[in-house]
């Protein structure tokens, strides 16, 4: 898989975060996702997902913005979610297990860590936070709103904010070659503020798709 991971930023606390002049402006509400067909439904919630894509974040860090881009290769059954991110040159620099029992976090030459909570273990480890435990969900479209209700998105409503404090936007939408064609999320843009890592914008593109 071809890759471009790099940061902005003097201070580095992880070999995956590289020099860069980079940017991501925080998704601004819509209600339709740019260029999606109306009228083609979203496809139904898969247990098990093997898919890879683009990931760009911006956040602070010691009152300094920071940016990176990387990719990522993101493997989801019913019990487990498995997210491997990867350098420029596609060595693997990290991975995140997450199971009902726990999760770890794995770095090249580096002891794995391990918490009950993937998502304050990425935030700790990371220096920002990738919401793991959500992402199962939002790649595919679904999501607890701010009352905990189950909603969907659709390009008709395609901006939602979780329960959780997460703004999510869907701007584009890609369609199965399925019968009845329907649609899943082709790129997602998170925001929410957090004490740790400031304003922090998530955007994320996916590439390809596998469902079993």
């Amino acid at each position: 898989m071809s890759f471009c991971l790099t940061r902005r930023c003097a201070a580095i606390a992880l070999p995956l975060l590289l020099t860069a002049c980079a940017s991501i402006a925080p998704p601004a509400p819509r209600h339709e996702a740019q260029g999606a067909p109306q009228a083609v439904p979203v496809r139904p919630f898969h247990d098990a997902v093997d898919l890879s894509g683009r990931l760009s974040v911006h956040y602070q860090r010691n009152d300094k913005d920071e940016a990176l881009h990387g990719s990522f290769v993101w493997n989801q059954t019913a019990s487990q979610t498995t997210v491997t991110l990867l350098s420029p040159l596609g060595q693997t620099m990290a991975i995140i297990t997450a199971t009902p029992a726990g999760a770890t976090l794995t770095q090249g030459g580096q002891p794995a860590r391990s918490a009950t909570d993937v998502d304050a273990l990425t935030a700790q480890t990371l220096g920002w936070p990738l919401p793991v435990a959500g992402l199962r969900d939002w790649l595919q479209g679904f999501a607890l709103d701010r009352t905990g209700k189950r909603v969907i998105a659709t390009p008709q409503a395609s901006h939602l904010r979780t329960f959780d404090g997460w703004q999510i936007q869907y701007e584009n939408w890609a369609e199965e070659e399925s019968s009845p064609a329907q649609l899943r999320p082709k790129r997602i843009d998170l925001a929410r503020y957090t004490q740790q890592a400031g304003d922090v914008s998530i955007r994320i593109v996916i590439d390809t798709w596998q469902a079993h």
